[in-house]
């Protein structure tokens, strides 16, 4: 099967196509920098000709209220106008956990209107929303960092490996439509405060994290309902010691 992995010299993009290949599919890696941009339209047509399944786990360079919406929805609209022209039987797309939760969140505003974009095209489609990446915990608690001390809220959320993602996501491509969103989250419920605490004892950083209620996350507020799947989600396997161990390692 042929399977085009829009963003797929990214950090989701390059572990689907990894599974996908050694699953024997024809996996194509999509991106700017393969000659296919999805904002001007270059190499578009020709990379989802004659593919069965395309997957779009791109992401925009700005995060910047403006350029992020601008960013899903024209992309969106190129893409998905190019899949209905190749006759495409199945869009699959990643998303965020909570995106209709959190208006005050630009970022997730234009997540929103990525997917309505999808549920409104008429290709059959899966959504993956997942919640944060470890990967990004970094850059998380920096975020809250000012001087010797680290606020950050003390909401829960329920971070996952990316490999625990796209291993979701390849499920889902290589499975027929499901026209509905399927959410994935990490092992533990833990609070931004909380998780940080545990990275700079792991790391060696001596940095005071403060847990506040009223801290912002990206310019928003979250209870422990934000950023948290529902009861029907499926649940990474790697828990975050574990993950931290393979990091270092």
């Amino acid at each position: 099967m042929k399977i085009v992995v829009i963003g797929g010299s990214g950090l989701i993009g390059k572990q689907l196509v990894n599974i996908l290949r050694q699953k024997g599919h024809e996996a194509v890696a999509a991106s700017p920098a393969s000659g296919v941009n999805t904002l001007t339209r270059e190499g578009l047509a020709e990379a989802v000709s004659d593919a069965q399944v395309v997957v779009d786990v791109a992401n925009s360079p700005s995060f910047e209220d403006k350029a992020v919406l601008e960013f899903f929805e024209r992309s969106g609209r190129n893409l998905l106008a190019a899949e209905a022209a190749a006759g495409v039987g199945h869009h699959v797309a990643l998303s965020v956990v909570g995106t209709d939760r959190l208006p005050d969140s630009g970022y997730l505003r234009a997540k929103l209107a990525q997917e309505t974009l999808i549920k409104r095209s008429g290709i059959p489609y899966t959504i993956l929303q997942a919640t944060q990446f470890f990967e990004f915990i970094k850059s998380i608690v920096e975020a809250g960092a000012s001087g010797d001390v680290i606020r950050l809220s003390s909401a829960q959320f329920q971070p996952i490996a990316s490999a625990d993602v796209a291993a979701a996501l390849a499920d889902l491509v290589v499975g027929p439509p499901l026209n509905r969103t399927v959410e994935v989250a990490g092992p533990e419920r833990i609070g931004f405060d909380a998780l940080a605490r545990r990275f700079l004892a792991a790391t060696g950083d001596k940095r005071r994290v403060i847990g506040d209620a009223d801290a912002l996350y990206f310019g928003t507020r979250l209870d422990d309902n934000s950023l948290t799947a529902g009861d029907q989600a499926r649940i990474g396997p790697t828990r975050f010691e574990d993950w931290l161990g393979r990091a270092a390692a």
